[in-house]
Parts: structure tokens; sequence; C-alpha cells
């Protein structure tokens, strides 16, 4: 088996800590009764798909999201409950990433957008005093900024190319099984961090 030379770390529910249920329950409060069937860690619709993707707006998502709720909703008000999922960062994990940046070319590759990358380089800076992530990685992938989404096969083919990576020499670690399996089909080894699970205990 080939030695692991480079790891590419999804961000939500590795890195940062996030709670679909919250931004779910805070939709349906707002009168968006189908919320679940949009978006959840594992489907998007193509609102969120074409947001996540950069091909909309932050105005325009506001608008077309306006019309899947019962009745008017505050612009502020779909902004606080998009947001309800982001949480906090894993401190201990980031500084594992800081401690392998030697052993391993390391890279971030996230499904986000403008909204949410906002929103959590705020938090970032207000627990850590560090603004961006970057400082962590070789480089970060970005959906919104790439115009590319996981599942998605052409996202991975994208970042080996993009990164001169190997798919054999790359291990990919997300939450998501169907992040996980799109990957293991370009033949990237890969690993499901499970929710009770934090990179530093992996033994990388």
């Amino acid at each position: 088996m080939q030695q692991i030379k480079n790891i590419i770390f999804d961000l939500g529910g590795v890195l940062l800590n996030i709670d679909y249920n919250k931004t779910s329950a805070a939709f349906q409060q707002l009168g968006f009764g189908n919320f679940n069937e949009l978006y959840s860690q594992f489907q998007a619709n193509e609102l969120f798909e074409n947001f996540e993707t950069g091909k909309i707006s932050e105005e325009l998502f506001y608008q077309e999201l306006q019309k899947y709720a019962e009745q008017k909703v505050d612009q502020k008000d779909i902004y606080i409950a998009w947001n309800a999922m982001l949480l906090d960062f894993r401190i201990e994990s980031l500084d594992f990433l800081a401690s392998i940046r030697n052993k391993y070319r390391l890279f971030l590759l996230s499904n986000t957008n403008i909204i949410h990358f906002t929103a959590f380089k705020k938090i970032l800076q207000k627990e850590t005093g560090k603004s961006s992530l970057d400082e962590y990685f070789i480089k970060s992938y970005y959906s919104h900024e790439i115009k590319l989404r996981k599942p998605y096969n052409d996202i991975y083919e994208f970042i080996l190319k993009d990164g001169n990576m190997k798919a054999a020499e790359t291990l990919f670690i997300d939450d998501s099984i169907n992040n996980i399996e799109a990957a293991k089909e370009l033949g990237i080894k890969t690993h499901l961090l499970l929710p009770q699970e934090r990179i530093e205990k992996l033994g990388l």
C-alpha cells in the first residue's frame, strides 16, 4: 500500500462543530415547513446547490428562498436561521493540524457559501485570533469559490490535479457518507469521521 502523503479535510463536522437540526428548526419556526426536503447534511435542492457553487448571489439566494416560506420573512431572520448550524471550532483538532503540517501535505475541501464563509471566519477570529484557516493548509478549496461541489466526481478530480496529488497517496476525511463514497470511486483513501471521533485520535 502506498504511503499517505496528502490529507484532505472537510470543514463542518470535522474541524467546525455544526448542527443541521438548529438550522432546520429555525427555518421551520419561520414557516419553512418543508426545509428538510430542501437542504440537509446529505442533500440539497437546486437553489442550495447553486448557492454553494457560487452560481447565484447572496441577494438572489434570499429572494428565491423566500418563495418556499408560508409567509413573508425578514431577510435578517433568514440570515440568522441559516447560520444557526455553525457552532464552534474544535480547537484541539486545529492544534493537531499544526502538529502534522511537516508530515503531510494538508488541504481543506468544504461545501460552503458566502454567508457561511463570512460567518465561520468571524467565529474563527473570535476563538483563535486567526483571520483565516489558510495557515493550516497548502490550499483551501471552498465550493462557492471553485464552482464545484461534493459529492460530484469533478470536484475531486479538480483538487487532485490542482494540488498535484495522486489519489492512492491521498486520504480524505469527511463526516458525510455520500462524499466519502464519491471519493472512493476515484481511488482516494477515505475515513468517515463519526460524530464521536476527532481527527487527533485517528493515529495519523
